[in-house]
């Protein structure tokens, strides 16, 4: 048994008529436990020491005439807030919804109406504090609150104007926390805890330690995230300007938006090391592996990413041209960093790798003239004895087609004497093969097809003549059989 003699000291809290509370002395009798594994963990003793002093600041605090009062006025500020928020947002929609209908100033007008109410709580805040400071009264717990609702408003808005729900999200859920831990003066103490967690990465050429800390990881993610939007936001701009460009080709429009689409991040990432005090010389630690990573894992990726700067660098294709790859017709839609894009016929869009079309070769219909020939063979009678009569029927029938060009003849050859039909071959010129190929041959078909059938001219079908020399012995004494009857 253990025998403690000690004051319980409550400190000397004094009320508003200037008394103390006296000091008792205890006398305490306690059983001396045996050391367990649970108070080898977990540090009872200073748990109940911060829990004690907790309570002596909670009943200094809260039955404080002074704080319960501005308690009492922070909350009933929220009646009137609910009440008149949303006839004030009622009124302000009312006297702008015909001035004022889209663009950016329409975005920030709906984003204010929507925190009509949380405005209307923050001025019957403010004046509170004015009142209460007025009567020389302590304001720090509304104060506090004004600041809670400054920084809630402030995010609250900068999330309702940016359109992606994710970065809006992300950016409420990570400033209003330090703004709330800034306001109660444990932003500090929370940064040198993160700061304590660090691990070593080496020295420098000084001598120095070089540290890496779970503080300088979240603020080098924080300046990121908003440095790649920004860097997005300029990419897309940029890209929008180029399009609308005449006089830079499709090629270089895509090229140009490649080299800015992969530049722009790693420019971001760079700037935000360097606002976190990172040393890049550091970086070299981890170069070899970075380099056996890419070039085993990544190596079909890095391919496909060297092949698309090549692909426009050269100008072999480029977006807008109609191609043929694989037996498939298509028009290419847009170069990525890592594929082709091309829509087929069918309306159905082709992925397709950017070193498929160096390791395996393309057709470009209008790479370099968009003038192409096309071909329609197609064969009459032997019972036609004027050939080349069907040669200028042809000819006339493919110039009435409209997608046939008139700067170049067509042309219509004897390509040989089939086993069922003369055959010939029709050559023509178009000047739009991406509107397609076969709709326009099929127009030519039609129309030599009138044009022959005007004249009589017959288009045979495939036939074949079987001449019998003998028959089998069989065969005769059937015969002579069936002639016997």
């Amino acid at each position: 048994m253990r025998l403690r003699l000690g004051a319980d000291k409550f400190g000397s809290l004094r009320t508003r008529s200037g008394d103390t509370r006296p000091k008792r002395a205890t006398l305490i009798v306690m059983t001396e436990q045996p050391n367990s594994a649970i108070t080898d963990i977990v540090p009872v003793d200073e748990l109940r020491t911060r829990a004690e002093a907790l309570w002596d600041w909670v009943q200094v605090s809260a039955f404080n005439i002074d704080n319960a009062l501005q308690l009492a006025l922070i909350i009933a500020a929220i009646a009137p807030a609910l009440l008149f928020g949303p006839r004030l947002r009622h009124v302000i929609n009312e006297q702008t919804k015909t001035r004022i209908k889209t663009g950016l100033w329409r975005r920030l007008l709906s984003a204010a109406l929507e925190l009509m109410t949380p405005l209307a709580l923050y001025l019957i805040l403010t004046a509170i504090r004015v009142g209460l400071g007025a009567l020389d009264r302590p304001v720090a717990i509304v104060s506090a609150a004004i600041s809670l609702m400054s920084a809630w408003l402030i995010i609250r808005a900068v999330t309702l104007v940016i359109r992606s729900r994710f970065w809006s999200t992300l950016a409420f859920y990570i400033i209003w926390p330090i703004a709330a831990l800034d306001v109660f003066g444990l932003l500090d103490d929370v940064i040198a805890q993160l700061q304590a967690l660090a691990i070593p990465l080496g020295e420098t050429s000084e001598g120095e330690p070089v540290t890496l800390s779970l503080f300088d990881v979240l603020r080098t993610m924080i300046y990121f995230g908003l440095l790649f939007s920004i860097a997005s936001f300029a990419g897309r701009t940029i890209d929008k300007q180029l399009q609308r460009s005449d006089e830079i080709s499709p090629a270089l429009s895509a090229l140009i938006s490649k080299v800015l689409g992969v530049l722009l991040p790693v420019l971001a990432l760079l700037i935000a090391l360097q606002m976190t005090g990172f040393n890049l010389a550091t970086l070299a630690i981890f170069s070899g592996a970075v380099g056996i990573g890419v070039g085993l894992g990544l190596q079909k990726t890095v391919s496909n990413f060297a092949a698309g700067f090549t692909l426009l660098a050269d100008k072999s294709i480029k977006p807008g041209d109609a191609i043929s790859v694989d037996d498939q017709f298509g028009w290419v839609t847009g170069m990525q960093a890592r594929y082709v894009s091309i829509r087929t016929r069918d309306g159905t869009e082709m992925l397709l790798p950017n070193d498929h079309f160096i390791n395996n070769g393309v057709t470009n219909w209008s790479k370099s003239d968009h003038i192409v020939r096309m071909h329609a063979p197609f064969g009459v009678s032997y019972n036609t004895r004027d050939l080349k009569k069907v040669q200028s029927l042809a000819i006339e029938a493919a110039k009435t087609v409209n997608r046939v060009v008139s700067e170049r003849d067509p042309v219509c050859n004897v390509m040989e004497f089939g086993d069922s039909s003369v055959n010939f071959d029709l050559r023509f010129w178009i000047r739009d093969p991406q509107n397609g190929q076969a709709n326009v041959r099929s127009d030519v078909y039609l129309a030599i097809w009138d044009r022959l059938h005007e004249e009589g001219i017959e288009i045979p079908f495939p036939q074949m003549d079987l001449h019998v020399k003998a028959l089998p012995e069989r065969a005769k004494a059937s015969d002579e059989a069936k002639d016997a009857d």
